[in-house]
């Protein structure tokens, strides 16, 4: 017995002694590694130790490490090395360590012998590239783990392979198991897919289809670099993304690639991606010659036009008639009429977000144009190699003989120039920080006949930094400042009435805004933003020796707007989606200024005046506060059709004086203060989107329904510019509008284009218990731009794919005006009697164009590709109406005269290259 107990008791003791025993045999690693590989650590390892690595030296990356190990177990050692790739390694018979790419070992593997192993008596692992499931042809993403999850995330960047830009809105897709996604505005994809074998696929027009496949181990990044295809006439095509429209939240977004519309015919054959977004149902133009769009029944003031950020006051050149947006530095377009995201405010109808191209940091490239109106020439330049490059664009114009077309006798002795500049520099310092810098200047001289000069312009520049801070993190920060201004310069030496009057408007932006995935059914955007607005309101000083003008200056107006905004993309499941959005606005009024206060109930005018008040610098005198909400959702009723609904309210500071029919360059801007209150407004829309033969076709059907309150307008006679005392000419009244539009789009074939068509309708409220501030006796009435029918088809037709045909037919209703009715005499003098405010209408606008495309040879290796475009604008010669005026005639007579733009065809032929 007591034998027993004693051996019994020995073994107690080696069982409990043996993990001791073993660790003290264990061999440990010092290590002090300092800006090393991942193979020279390895070599450091066998140096100091008795083990031996199997690898294949490709698999590992020569990133430098530097960490610090003293007396650690191998284990440790590699955990610490390789716990940040996808290497995993296997210890066979102690000192033996094999590492693998990816792949889990479970068993000792099989061995091969070399000669020298066997004359060694040693078995040595002879390793192949290849999956160890005999998948060579698959990429193996992450590190596979003893327990597996049952999907993970693959995220990455998609580029275009010949110059190296981020594309937005590729699809990648894993078709057999019906999942998608698609790139943002950075290029970057997230997407979750099963444990295993998956293949993804990248579709975007325009671009070759690259196919991946994969063994999915763990998360991972795998980017995409795709290839244009051969250089053809690209078919004219608003948004590129098949399917984007049915599977997107959000209903009410636009996206107009600039290279897409090249085919498109329009006024002198000058491309202009904002003429194109006109024709679009929700858009409209006031007419040729007018600055601005109204968007779903809104004001001109009410579009926020965003070039890389930058707010661009003024987006157009020559009275309006053409965009101030170069179409060789844009890459594209996204509009959104419906649902505003959380991210952008400070505007009610719409934003235009512009954004300029990457320049190529591979190579040297460019493209030029020369037109009967402009020259245009935009070079890519590369600074750094593969790191930074510099897109640079400048246009001008010789276009005075386009005057002598405009059927007007005035207009003979009248001249008009323009030019502008857009520079774009990009450098990304590594895989996470991009830094981008965009500056923008334009200039427009015109002076119509009379001793007027007349001169305005934009200038922007943008600091863009873009940051990601992991896979599911990343972020922007943004600095932008914008002006925009106007000079007037009238000197005559036979009058004593010459002067110079000049005003401007500035601001300065900062925002940041961070996405972050936080799983695939929320994915989040928030931020916050505060704009500084600076007013120069103008200036007016006599010009010239006779001139008796007196001097006045305005003075300035300032205020801070700050916004915080959050939403949330969520994925119900795959048929439904919600977008949620808040931001809550804050508006302070600055000093100094000098605020006046009216008798309570009484109009606003000099005799009702009680009190004035002197505010300091920086003095805060008025302050406003607004939750703006979006909210958006779509139900997916199957692959290829989808209902979208959505509601907003948002909030606008900013206000756009103008009592003219359309606006026009010298309308000035006002900030909301203790007398005029900020816009508000509220639209809510239902959708029907549907696809036909595998995405060929688009239609869209929407309605929606808007409310306005504050809306400013004028009084019968107002006096805006330099008038420090803008609050009595105006009025603020509630609006509405509301309508249905229609899209149809073929996106492929030698056949393409859309039909678009909307009936619309623009109406506001002007009620008071005063009758200098009632109009139309308090009752709804159509605004300036409201126009019911609008119809848009645009089409282009491939002969080949060299030669193709355009056309593009547009029709408007007219907008309304204000007639005499009738007339009276008192003492000799003659009066007359108007209608109600807009109650007559102009007549119809229709114009129909045509071009013709001709490209040149595909051969790849040559200097240029050159691309002709011959084209007729109102083709029908019709004597479209600009405006109808009145005026009494020598004989008394009170007479009606029309006056138009362009009443005659107008040809013009465009050559293009790229080299």
């Amino acid at each position: 017995m007591h034998s027993f107990i004693k051996n019994l008791f020995t073994i107690i003791i080696l069982i409990v002694s043996y993990p001791l025993l073993s660790q003290e045999t264990e061999p440990l690693v010092s290590l002090d590694a300092k800006n090393l590989t991942k193979t020279q650590i390895i070599e450091l390892i066998e140096k100091k130790s008795n083990y031996k690595f199997y690898f294949i030296d490709k698999w590992l990356d020569t990133t430098p490490m530097t960490f610090s190990l003293e007396n650690a177990n191998i284990k440790k050692v590699l955990y610490t090395l390789f716990d940040s790739s996808k290497i995993n390694y296997y210890i066979l018979d102690k000192y033996k360590i094999i590492l693998t790419n990816g792949n889990l070992i479970k068993k000792p593997p099989t061995y091969v012998q070399s000669n020298a192993a066997s004359q060694n008596q040693s078995s040595i692992p002879i390793l192949v590239d290849s999956d160890l499931n005999g998948e060579s042809t698959y990429l193996k993403i992450g590190k596979e783990q003893e327990v597996k999850q049952a999907s993970y995330k693959l995220s990455g960047i998609i580029r275009n392979d010949k110059n190296g830009e981020p594309i937005e809105g590729v699809t990648i897709v894993e078709r057999e198991k019906n999942i998608y996604t698609t790139s943002n505005k950075n290029g970057y994809y997230a997407i979750e897919l099963p444990f295993g074998k998956n293949t993804l696929e990248s579709s975007f027009v325009g671009f070759e289809i690259e196919q991946k496949n994969l063994i999915l181990y763990g998360n991972g990044k795998l980017n995409f670099s795709i290839n244009p295809k051969s250089e053809e006439l690209e078919e004219v095509v608003i948004n590129a993304n098949k399917s984007r429209n049915i599977r997107q939240t959000i209903a009410g977004i636009s996206q107009i690639k600039a290279q897409e519309i090249k085919n498109i015919p329009l006024v002198l054959g000058e491309r202009d991606i904002l003429k194109v977004a006109a024709t679009l149902p929700a858009i409209k133009s006031t007419g040729e010659g007018s600055e601005g769009v109204n968007v779903r029944g809104g004001k001109v003031d009410q579009n926020l036009f965003l070039l890389d950020d930058g707010v661009i006051y003024n987006p157009t050149h020559f009275l309006g008639l053409f965009s101030a947006i170069n179409p060789f530095t844009t890459n594209d377009l996204k509009i959104y009429t419906g649902n505003i995201p959380s991210e952008y405010g400070g505007r009610l109808s719409s934003v235009f977000d512009i954004s300029t191209k990457d320049a190529s940091n591979k190579e040297f490239k460019g493209e030029a144009s020369i037109g009967p109106v402009t020259g245009n020439i935009n070079l890519e330049i590369p600074i750094i190699k593969d790191k930074s490059g510099l897109n640079l664009g400048v246009r001008s114009t010789y276009s005075d003989w386009v005057l002598g077309l405009i059927d007007n006798k005035d207009f003979e002795k009248s001249s008009v120039s323009f030019h502008d500049i857009v520079g774009k520099y990009s450098h990304k310092f590594n895989d996470k920080n991009t830094l981008t810098l965009t500056g923008y200047y334009s200039h427009d001289k015109y002076q119509i006949a009379s001793d007027t000069i007349n001169t305005y312009g934009n200038t922007m520049f943008s600091l863009n930094w873009k940051h990601q801070f992991n896979e599911k993190h990343h972020g922007n920060l943004i600095l932008s400042n914008s002006s925009y201004g106007f000079d007037i310069d009238y000197k005559n030496e036979n009058t004593t009435n010459g002067f110079f009057l000049n005003y401007k408007i500035n601001e300065t932006n900062l925002k940041l805004k961070l996405k972050y995935d936080y799983s695939k059914s929320h994915k989040f955007t928030y931020g916050l933003e505060s704009k500084l607005y600076n007013i120069s309101p103008g200036n007016i000083v006599p010009n010239g020796d006779n001139s008796e003008v007196i001097p006045l200056t305005i003075r300035d107006e300032r205020a801070l707007e700050n916004g915080l905004f959050i939403s949330d993309e969520i994925n119900v499941s795959p048929k439904l989606n919600f977008n949620l959005g808040l931001r809550f606005n804050q508006y302070l009024a600055l000093g100094p200024s000098t605020q006046r206060e009216y008798e309570a109930n009484r109009p606003k005018n000099q005799s009702t005046l009680v009190n004035s008040t002197d505010y300091g610098n920086n003095e805060v005198f008025q302050t406003y506060n607004g939750l703006s909400y979006r909210l958006a959702t779509r139900y997916e009723l199957s692959e290829s059709l989808s209902l979208k609904a959505s509601f907003n309210k948002s909030f606008q500071y900013i206000h756009r004086l103008n009592n003219n029919t359309t606006a026009t360059p010298v309308d000035t801007w006002r900030l909301s203060d203790t007398n005029i209150k900020p816009q508000e407004g509220s639209q809510i829309s239902l959708g029907l989107f549907k696809n036909f033969n595998d995405d060929q076709y688009e239609m869209s059907l929407e309605g929606y329904y808007k409310k306005y309150k504050n809306l400013l307008d004028y009084k019968v006679g107002a006096t805006l510019l330099l008038n420090d005392q803008v609050e009595t000419q105006v009025i603020q009244g509630n609006g509405k509008s509301y309508g249905i539009e229609f899209l149809l789009k073929k996106n492929s074939g030698r056949l393409n284009g859309w039909l678009g068509y909307s009936y619309s309708r623009s109406l506001i409220q002007l009620n008071s218990i005063f009758s200098e501030e009632r109009v139309n006796n308090g009752e709804f009435f159509p605004t300036n731009y409201d126009k019911p029918h609008d119809v848009n088809v645009v089409l282009n037709y491939k002969f080949t794919k060299r030669y193709s045909f355009s056309t593009n037919f547009t029709y408007q209703s007219g907008r309304p005006i204000t007639y005499p009715t009738g007339r009276f005499t008192i003492r000799d003098v003659e009066y007359l009697t108007y209608s109600n405010r807009n109650q007559f209408r102009i007549p119809d606008y229709y114009r129909l164009d045509i071009g013709i495309n001709i490209e040149g040879n595909h051969k790849i290796k040559k200097f240029a590709h050159s691309f002709w475009n011959i084209s007729i604008y109102n083709v029908l010669g019709r004597n479209n109406p600009y405006s109808v005026f009145f005026q009494t005639s020598d004989s008394g007579n009170v007479e009606a005269y029309q006056s138009s733009i362009f009443s005659r065809p107008i040809p013009t032929i465009t050559y293009n290259f790229k080299f």
